[in-house]
């Protein structure tokens, strides 16, 4: 399953990427079900998303207008790993190396080329090794977090 939002700037991105991936037969999770140009701010969406990537135990897409505020918004959450990308390469590398759980996404971008990017990202497998040290510290770094100890070399 592929969890998908969207604050109100990428309502026709989420609808084109949610059809691409029904006629690839993935199962779609829609949380931001709103039709009108009204919609919530990308904090809400990217806390929606990253919420329900966590519970699912899945990956999500996040759309705003360039991608940033929501990935942003998203990596507030610990356990999320959410990547601003524009081209299949950046797809390909966040979920290999860095274990992305979150793919973001800029409706106002131009000339990306989405579906590749969509395709990459959730066709991509985490390659683990050394890049499991460099995850774990990240998980490392939230957990620090959460009792208030001061992230430092202890790491």
């Amino acid at each position: 399953m592929i969890v998908i939002g969207s604050d109100h700037t990428g309502i026709e991105l989420k609808k084109r990427i949610i059809e691409h991936l029904k006629k690839k037969s993935v199962d779609v999770k829609d949380v931001t079900n709103f039709d009108d140009q009204t919609g919530d701010d990308y904090p809400d969406i990217g806390y929606i998303i990253s919420k329900n990537v966590l519970k699912e135990r899945c990956l999500g897409i996040a759309i705003c207008g360039t991608g940033i505020g929501i990935s942003i918004a998203c990596n507030k959450v610990n356990g999320i790993r959410a990547a601003v990308c524009t081209n299949k390469y950046m797809a390909k590398m966040t979920r290999q190396d860095n274990n992305a759980n979150v793919l973001c996404l800029g409706s106002r971008l131009e000339n990306i080329d989405v579906e590749d990017i969509v395709d990459t990202f959730i066709s991509t497998d985490f390659t683990g090794g050394r890049h499991q040290r460099r995850v774990d510290k990240i998980q490392k770094i939230e957990a620090s977090q959460k009792g208030g100890v001061e992230y430092g070399n202890s790491l």
